[in-house]
């Protein structure tokens, strides 16, 4: 519903000569970059990963599965996903 109402208003603005401010969701603003993996577990202890991620592991270590889930988050730091497995900065 909100997706209509906001066509809705578009469109009258626009016929109307009218500007537009576009915001971005609560998530992707707070999507910050942090310069090393020490300072993203000073506020995320396990880590970030997008949706659907699993820690990638060798031999019987367990996994990682109590990080912070974000996408957005994840996007913003994804240089320090070593291994590429969707999950930054994993730490036990």
């Amino acid at each position: 519903m909100t997706r209509i109402l906001t066509r809705g208003l578009l469109a009258v603005s626009l016929a109307f000569g009218g500007a537009v401010a576009v915001t971005a969701t609560p998530a992707a603003a707070a999507a910050k970059t942090y310069k090393n993996c020490t300072a993203l577990n000073k506020t995320y202890k396990h880590g970030v990963g997008k949706k659907g991620a699993k820690d990638k592991v060798r031999g019987k270590t367990k996994p990682v599965t109590n990080f912070k889930v974000s996408n957005a988050l994840y996007n913003a730091n994804k240089k320090m996903d070593r291994d590429k497995d969707g999950v930054a900065c994993e730490k036990r």
